[in-house]
Protein backbone atom coordinates (compact mmCIF):
# COMPACT_ATOMS: atom_id res chain seq x y z
CA UNK A 1 0.00 0.00 0.00
CA UNK A 2 1.03 3.63 -0.84
CA UNK A 3 0.15 6.18 1.79
CA UNK A 4 0.21 10.25 0.43
CA UNK A 5 -0.21 12.75 2.75
CA UNK A 6 -0.63 16.50 1.94
CA UNK A 7 -0.08 19.84 2.77
CA UNK A 8 0.24 23.62 2.11
CA UNK A 9 -3.57 24.14 0.80
CA UNK A 10 -4.92 27.30 2.52
CA UNK A 11 -6.59 30.77 1.68
CA UNK A 12 -4.52 33.47 -0.82
CA UNK A 13 -5.63 36.20 -1.90
CA UNK A 14 -5.92 36.51 -5.98
CA UNK A 15 -2.33 37.26 -7.20
CA UNK A 16 -0.57 35.41 -4.22
CA UNK A 17 0.93 32.15 -4.26
CA UNK A 18 0.87 29.06 -2.32
CA UNK A 19 3.25 25.15 -2.10
CA UNK A 20 2.22 22.13 -2.01
CA UNK A 21 3.52 19.43 -1.00
CA UNK A 22 2.77 15.43 -0.81
CA UNK A 23 5.30 12.99 0.96
CA UNK A 24 4.52 9.38 -0.01
CA UNK A 25 5.26 6.12 2.24
CA UNK A 26 4.72 2.35 2.42
CA UNK A 27 5.62 0.48 -0.88
CA UNK A 28 7.98 1.79 -3.33
CA UNK A 29 8.40 1.46 -6.53
CA UNK A 30 11.75 1.87 -9.10
CA UNK A 31 9.98 4.48 -11.42
CA UNK A 32 6.70 6.46 -10.93
CA UNK A 33 5.05 9.16 -12.37
CA UNK A 34 3.19 11.59 -9.81
CA UNK A 35 0.72 14.16 -10.68
CA UNK A 36 -1.70 16.93 -9.28
CA UNK A 37 -5.08 17.23 -10.04
CA UNK A 38 -7.83 19.49 -8.99
CA UNK A 39 -11.78 19.36 -8.45
CA UNK A 40 -13.45 22.45 -7.81
CA UNK A 41 -16.89 22.95 -6.40
CA UNK A 42 -19.63 20.95 -8.57
CA UNK A 43 -17.16 19.71 -11.34
CA UNK A 44 -14.90 17.14 -12.50
CA UNK A 45 -11.35 16.14 -11.37
CA UNK A 46 -9.03 17.46 -13.74
CA UNK A 47 -5.44 16.98 -14.40
CA UNK A 48 -3.07 20.10 -13.42
CA UNK A 49 0.41 18.60 -13.43
CA UNK A 50 2.59 15.97 -13.95
CA UNK A 51 6.37 14.76 -13.24
CA UNK A 52 8.16 11.19 -14.56
CA UNK A 53 11.12 9.85 -12.05
CA UNK A 54 13.56 11.55 -13.13
CA UNK A 55 11.69 14.50 -12.99
CA UNK A 56 13.45 15.16 -17.20
CA UNK A 57 9.42 15.36 -18.21
CA UNK A 58 7.11 17.92 -16.78
CA UNK A 59 3.55 17.89 -17.94
CA UNK A 60 1.02 20.90 -17.25
CA UNK A 61 -2.62 21.68 -18.63
CA UNK A 62 -2.69 24.75 -20.21
CA UNK A 63 -4.20 27.03 -17.79
CA UNK A 64 -1.56 26.93 -15.25
CA UNK A 65 1.35 27.29 -17.79
CA UNK A 66 3.81 29.59 -16.90
CA UNK A 67 2.56 29.93 -13.58
CA UNK A 68 2.63 26.51 -11.61
CA UNK A 69 6.06 24.17 -11.31
CA UNK A 70 6.07 20.57 -10.38
CA UNK A 71 9.00 18.77 -8.99
CA UNK A 72 9.80 15.77 -6.78
CA UNK A 73 12.72 15.08 -4.51
CA UNK A 74 12.89 11.62 -4.54
CA UNK A 75 15.15 11.30 -1.97
CA UNK A 76 12.38 12.66 0.39
CA UNK A 77 9.25 10.75 -1.73
CA UNK A 78 7.87 14.18 -2.15
CA UNK A 79 6.16 15.76 -4.81
CA UNK A 80 5.85 19.61 -4.89
CA UNK A 81 3.54 22.08 -6.49
CA UNK A 82 4.27 25.66 -6.54
CA UNK A 83 1.44 27.84 -7.93
CA UNK A 84 2.02 31.55 -8.22
CA UNK A 85 -0.08 34.16 -9.31
CA UNK A 86 -3.08 32.64 -8.26
CA UNK A 87 -6.46 33.43 -9.77
CA UNK A 88 -9.93 32.76 -8.19
CA UNK A 89 -10.79 29.79 -10.99
CA UNK A 90 -8.35 27.60 -9.20
CA UNK A 91 -10.15 26.63 -5.92
CA UNK A 92 -10.27 23.70 -5.49
CA UNK A 93 -9.41 20.52 -3.95
CA UNK A 94 -6.03 19.71 -4.66
CA UNK A 95 -5.02 15.63 -5.40
CA UNK A 96 -1.46 14.27 -5.40
CA UNK A 97 -1.41 10.66 -7.11
CA UNK A 98 0.62 8.16 -8.27
CA UNK A 99 1.07 5.75 -11.08
CA UNK A 100 3.97 3.37 -10.85
CA UNK A 101 6.22 2.59 -14.04
CA UNK A 102 6.78 5.22 -16.90
CA UNK A 103 4.68 7.89 -18.42
CA UNK A 104 3.24 11.24 -17.93
CA UNK A 105 -0.20 11.00 -18.45
CA UNK A 106 -2.90 12.96 -17.55
CA UNK A 107 -6.11 11.16 -17.11
CA UNK A 108 -6.92 10.17 -13.41
CA UNK A 109 -7.79 6.53 -14.33
CA UNK A 110 -3.80 5.99 -14.97
CA UNK A 111 -3.55 6.71 -11.36
CA UNK A 112 -3.26 4.36 -8.65
CA UNK A 113 -2.61 5.81 -5.68
CA UNK A 114 -4.13 9.24 -4.21
CA UNK A 115 -3.74 11.85 -1.36
CA UNK A 116 -6.67 13.27 0.79
CA UNK A 117 -6.71 16.34 -1.31
CA UNK A 118 -6.30 19.86 0.94
CA UNK A 119 -8.65 22.85 0.06
CA UNK A 120 -7.02 25.40 -1.95
CA UNK A 121 -9.15 28.81 -2.01
CA UNK A 122 -7.88 31.97 -3.79
CA UNK A 123 -10.23 35.15 -3.06
CA UNK A 124 -10.50 37.66 -5.48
Amino acid sequence: QVHLVESGGGLVQAGGSLRLSCATSGRTFSTSTMGWFRQAPGKERDFVAAITWSGGNTLYTDSVKGRFTISRDNAKNTVYLQMNSLKPEATAVYYCAVRPGVGAPRYDYDYDYWGQGPQVTVSS
